[in-house]
């Protein structure tokens, strides 16, 4: 029994990794395996050298940085306003976008219900819109009260007297202030892009497709005059459109 016993023991240390520098299996203090090619253990393998990892942080701080410039500079572009870009009140008093006019072209009004233009130009600009519109053209009425106080009543009555007066069917907002520190922002855009200001009732700003302002009357030029000019960029878009189909 005790020489079989003996037997597998010696089998065992048999299998014993050999230690580099005659250590002992078994004790605390243990050695590697010895290669082939170092059967010594006297060659200290280093990590081959890398970039140092000190330079990385701020190079990947700078290409972020980067990066991030480059997003806001392309935003800064695509968000550039125009006249679409703004968003307004209607007559019934809703928050609306001018963006659903963008593609066709607008004619911007300031209008007044006692003015002495009144008759003459609500005339000639439904006859405007019931020509052109509403699909490439569309006249878009802002009542003001700002010149002559000849705006006094409300929208809902504003809209009565130009609805049922002159059968105005083109797109009427609330009433505003068009000019000076009060003017709305899409009036303000205006302004900034003619360098011209209302200095009284219906002075008309013509919009082209993209939101940009064309040209600009002021009161004493009657809609039949400015028709050319509004009709030469509808027949763009209407040629536009067929040479895309």
């Amino acid at each position: 029994m005790w020489t079989e016993l003996l037997g597998v023991l010696q089998k065992a240390d048999l299998q014993q990794p050999v230690l580099c520098g005659g250590a002992v299996p078994g004790r605390a203090e243990r050695r590697r395996p010895c290669s082939m090619l170092d059967p010594e253990g006297s060659v200290e393998h280093q990590p081959s050298p890398s970039f140092p990892k000190l330079l990385l942080i701020p190079l990947a701080m700078l290409l972020a940085i980067a990066a991030l410039l480059l997003l806001a500079f392309s935003a800064t572009r695509q968000k550039e306003p125009d006249f679409y870009t703004f968003k307004v009140v209607n007559i019934r008093g809703k928050l609306v976008s001018l963006e659903k006019y963008r593609g066709s072209v607008s004619l911007v009004v300031n209008v007044a219900s006692e003015c002495g233009y009144t008759d003459s130009h609500y005339k000639a600009l439904q006859q405007l819109q019931r020509d052109l519109g509403p699909y490439h053209f569309n006249v878009l009425a802002f009542p003001c009260n700002q010149f002559g106080q000849q705006e006094p009543d409300t929208n809902r009555e504003i809209e009565s007297f130009a609805r049922k007066t002159y059968g105005a069917s083109f797109p009427m907002f609330s009433k505003i202030t068009v000019s000076g520190a009060g003017a709305i922002p899409a009036f303000k855009y205006l302004i900034d892009s003619t360098g011209e200001e209302p200095t009284w009732n219906f002075w008309k700003y013509l919009v082209d497709p993209n939101g940009k302002v064309v040209k600009v009357w002021d009161s004493t030029v009657s809609v039949e005059e400015i028709r050319p000019h509004v009709t030469e960029l509808v027949r763009k878009i209407i040629l536009k459109k067929k040479d895309e189909l």
